[in-house]
């Protein structure tokens, strides 16, 4: 589980922090720890800081960025991590999404506490009032002074981290004003429901991976039932041919008998041709006699008249 926690100062960030730490098993990741534990163990990265804030300059997003990237590399940052304190620009946050990227990881939320300054301005003050009244020294960071130029620098800074996670649906708001019980059941709510949506998107992508495994066979499949269809054809063609085979050989075989049958009676044929021809002849011939008697008496009766 990997999340953010946004809110002004005091909204209550670091009890949450802590709670979700200890239920879920996971860690807080602060960037001045992790600056001071780098700085502390002579990394490359961590030297590098050290330069810069021994300079007094401000430690630029990229050392930053390389820090997280060391430190959510750890053994005991393998079941999550809250981030506190980064990002907190929108530059920040999208170095953060690139170096996610990178790793292979992704947020599973961005929770914000939204709370009423003027309720917290009063919260500290009367927090002052209540250890001067115990004869108690008040911490200098504790002041309504104080508080009143950090709450104007997360409006300036922080505050469009609101509008760039809600941009990308990640964002959850919770009351911070409701007593502390009530913010953590309600984060823990937003919390069951990640899960889910996180279980159903594994689900998804597993009943999609099962269905790319499947792809070739059902390929198969399909391509061995067009062979069988393809086939189906080249079957009945394979029957044909062996049948016109078969009445081809029997053509052949029948071929030779009625020719010589045929041959044998082609002298027959003729003779009866030729016999049929003598008879047309004398029939001709006793026809064109009868003629000729019939011409001459004719011709005799023109002269004797």
């Amino acid at each position: 589980m990997r999340l953010i926690l946004l809110g002004p100062p005091g909204s209550g960030k670091g009890t949450q922090a802590q709670r979700l730490v200890q239920r879920h098993g996971i860690v807080q990741l602060s960037t001045g720890d992790m600056l001071r534990a780098a700085v502390a163990a002579q990394t490359p990265i961590g030297l590098k800081a050290k330069d810069i804030m021994a300079a007094g300059g401000l430690v630029p997003d990229e050392v930053v960025v390389g820090i997280i990237a060391d430190r959510i590399e750890q053994p005991d940052a393998h079941n999550g991590f809250i981030l506190d304190g980064f990002p907190r620009t929108v530059p920040q946050a999208e170095a953060l999404d690139a170096l996610l990227k990178q790793k292979q990881m992704k947020l599973d939320a961005v929770i914000e506490l939204r709370v009423n300054e003027g309720v917290l301005l009063e919260r500290v003050e009367r927090r002052a009032a209540e250890t001067r009244a115990r004869g108690e020294a008040v911490r200098a960071d504790d002041t309504p002074e104080v508080l009143t130029k950090r709450l104007a620098s997360y409006r300036d800074q922080t505050e469009p981290l609101i509008h760039y996670y809600s941009d990308h649906r990640m964002l959850a708001t919770v009351d911070g004003m409701m007593p502390i019980e009530e913010v953590t059941e309600e984060i823990g709510r937003i919390l069951a429901a990640v899960g889910k949506g996180g279980a159903s998107r594994s689900a998804k992508k597993a009943a999609a991976a099962k269905r790319s495994a499947n792809a070739p066979a059902k390929s198969a499949n399909k391509a061995a039932k067009k062979a069988a269809k393809a086939a189906a054809p080249g079957k009945k063609a394979g029957k044909a041919a062996k049948k016109a085979t078969k009445t081809v050989t029997k053509a052949a075989k029948t071929a030779p008998k009625k020719a010589s049958k045929a041959a044998g009676k082609a002298p027959k044929a003729v003779g009866r041709a030729s016999k049929a021809g003598g008879r047309v002849a004398k029939a001709a011939a006793k026809a064109a006699k009868g003629t000729r008697k019939t011409s001459a008496k004719s011709a005799k009766k023109r002269a004797t008249r």
